[in-house]
């Protein structure tokens, strides 16, 4: 005979469960947990359970799935008011490109960052990640191997991901007349897909299926049409989700243009890459919109490609773009879930200044609700990866789910808890994550993980690769040339000011 599974109760103020295919509340509502799974949500339940836990003044939600999280040490601070980026070290110079690319983390550096991401997205209620990192810092892409590490950490921490290696054909280098051009190695971007397809077949749906795989070829602007082709028939043979950052900026769409004669989703079309399972992040530069005045047929092919937009409202705004628009996509019938793709990875954030863009871009403060992007943050992304047991509290599904504190002081008044968050929350306020039946943050809590510890250590890690930003810098210049502070720092040096 079967052991019974252990049932815990969960109960709270507000309770966000799933009935008719919508998100609904309950006030004074129940979450029962048995195993992995949920087995109630609602009211009057009826049946014996293990443990009774009650939140109190807090909502019991879905975890959040996150489309482009960052796995990653967060080097905005080094763009936020460093301009131009080929002058700032985020495009490499040819005379780096000719002396050969190397890697600026070691092995080790490389899991801890990941690993200490991992933490931060548990910490702001996410659930189901799919990680994403920048290749400036890299030799060329991402390894196997670094992500046999990354599996084992998330493993650990019981986070629940969709993992691959980012892999490219080409990088963009500028020339010293500040010319912005490319370098490409198609074998090397070939190499990095079969080195991808082969992570897929021994990682996919392993560890009691918190891990899941992609493929994740980098950029469109850093793929070649051959490229995109093998890639886009891999993801349909293997059945795993495919992701490629596409009309994220202006800079991509014309160097696009410029180089095949069509816009990077005619690309993608012609080359037949789309998969049942496409994200792109982000979404922003289409033809018509944000000033793109190319005439392309871009919304006809999104809307019949079956792709979702992976949209990352706060990465966005940060550099000035804004989405034009979700209310346009949402009415096309364009599936949305949402990214953080930066530090903080405060979902909570993203969702605020997705509805606050969206009616600028609309001037109609009637155009989108709180519930359009708290749905964006768990049903979005669960549509994204065809994973109906994820992104909702419903019997049978999987009990991933986050509670957020409705009791600070700073929390306001309220009479709609999703609104409230939306309104004057922030991920700060998540302090419960469960994945798959385990509580993997408790009280603020992770366990094994210390905060301050880890801090320090990405920091030390931080102020490492900054110090090697010269030679990856047109001209070459000293540390404290390419970065500012804000003010004049008197009676001491920052350590990023400092001469290399």
């Amino acid at each position: 005979m079967a052991e019974r599974l252990k049932r815990t109760a969960l109960t709270a103020d507000w309770v966000v469960g799933h009935v008719d295919g919508q998100h609904c509340l309950y006030r004074n509502g129940t979450v029962v947990v048995e195993g992995k799974k949920v087995l109630h949500v609602g009211h009057d339940f009826v049946g014996d359970v293990a443990e009774t836990i009650d939140f109190g003044a807090a909502l019991i939600g879905p975890g959040f799935i996150d489309l482009d999280a960052l796995a990653d040490l967060d080097t905005t601070v080094l763009s936020y008011d460093n301009h131009p980026p080929e002058l700032k070290g985020r495009v490499w110079p040819e005379s780096y490109m000719a002396a050969g690319p190397r890697e600026m983390y070691t092995p080790e550096e490389l899991a801890f960052q990941k690993r200490y991401a991992f933490t931060r997205l548990i910490r702001n209620g996410i659930t189901t990640a799919l990680p994403i990192a920048s290749l400036f810092y890299r030799a060329w892409g991402e390894t196997a191997e670094e992500f046999d590490a990354a599996a084992e950490a998330a493993a650990g921490l019981g986070l629940r991901v969709y993992l691959g290696p980012a892999y490219r054909s080409g990088n963009l280098v500028v020339d010293v007349n500040r010319k912005i051009g490319f370098h490409y190695d198609e074998t090397r971007g070939l190499t990095g897909l079969e080195e991808a397809e082969d992570f897929v077949a021994r990682h996919e749906n392993t560890q009691g299926g918190l891990i899941r795989t992609m493929l994740a070829p980098d950029r469109i602007e850093t793929c070649t049409p051959d490229l995109l082709r093998r890639s886009g028939a891999a993801a349909r043979a293997l059945g795993v989700p495919i992701r490629l950052h596409c009309c994220q900026s202006r800079l991509e769409y014309d160097l696009v243009l410029q180089q095949h004669g069509k816009s990077p989703l005619e690309l993608l079309r012609d080359t037949d890459f789309f998969a049942p399972s496409t994200i792109l992040p982000h979404g922003l530069f289409l033809s018509g919109l944000n000033g793109i005045t190319h005439a392309a047929p871009d919304l006809d092919i999104l809307t019949a490609s079956g792709a979702v937009l992976a949209h990352c409202p706060l990465v966005m705004a940060r550099g000035g773009k804004i989405m034009h628009s979700f209310v346009r996509f949402r009415d096309l019938g364009v599936p949305i879930g949402m990214g953080t793709d930066t530090h903080p990875a405060d979902m909570i954030q993203n969702m605020a200044l997705g509805v606050m863009t969206a009616r600028i871009a609309e001037g109609d403060p009637t155009s989108v609700r709180a519930a359009d992007f708290y749905d964006a943050a768990t049903l979005g992304g669960a549509a994204a990866l065809n994973r109906p047991d994820l992104g909702r509290l419903a019997s049978g599904c999987a009990a991933d789910l986050n509670v957020i504190r409705l009791d600070s002081p700073d929390i306001g008044q309220r009479i709609d808890p999703i609104q409230t968050i939306l309104l004057n929350g922030s991920g700060r306020d998540v302090s419960d994550v469960m994945i798959a039946g385990r509580f993997v943050m408790r009280n603020g809590a992770i366990p094994g993980v210390d905060d301050v510890v880890y801090h320090q250590k990405a920091q030390a890690q931080f102020d490492r690769m900054v110090a090697q930003y010269p030679d990856r810098t047109l001209f070459h210049p000293q540390v404290g040339e390419i970065f500012s502070t804000s003010y004049p720092t008197l009676g001491c040096t920052p350590i990023f000011m400092q001469s290399v």
